[in-house]
């Protein structure tokens, strides 16, 4: 096992999966540095990405590995891979083909924020006003 000094300063990639056998993603656009999404990788996602350049991950609720854009056409093509400190996350800065990430037809999957109302309890604000594709006719679910 890699000590705290190797994971933390070296340059060998020893990712520190969880008890999943997963990590967490944070997509960013290249160009805006907008998150774009956090989604998880098993080995071979990881893997997967840094073989083909485009974004692979894997889907907890379908339980398999997923390219992104493989049912949208919204390919994430990889600019940069980065892992943080201690290799338990990984970020990846993307260029989005086709402008949209969200399955729900949003640029950003973060299309709203928390804010307070006007009875001092919370509610959420949209942040894109209009949806860059109709995920109806995508997906046809």
């Amino acid at each position: 096992m890699a000590s705290a000094k190797e994971i933390e300063e070296g340059n060998q990639i020893r990712l520190k999966l969880n008890n999943s056998g997963m990590l967490p993603v944070v997509t960013t656009d290249a160009n805006s540095k907008e998150v774009l999404m956090i989604a998880y990788m098993n080995q071979e996602a990881f893997d997967l990405s840094v073989e083909t350049g485009e974004a692979h991950y894997y889907s907890r609720s379908r339980k398999k590995i997923w390219r992104k854009g493989e049912t949208s056409g919204f390919i994430q093509k990889i600019k940069e891979i980065k892992t943080d400190c201690d290799q338990d996350a990984i970020w990846l800065s993307v260029e989005m083909v086709g402008g949209a990430c969200c399955h729900v037809g949003y640029k950003s999957c973060f299309y709203r924020k928390v804010v307070k109302d006007s009875s001092g309890g919370v509610a959420l604000e949209f942040t894109e006003s209009e949806k860059k594709y109709d995920p109806k006719k995508i997906y046809k679910k």
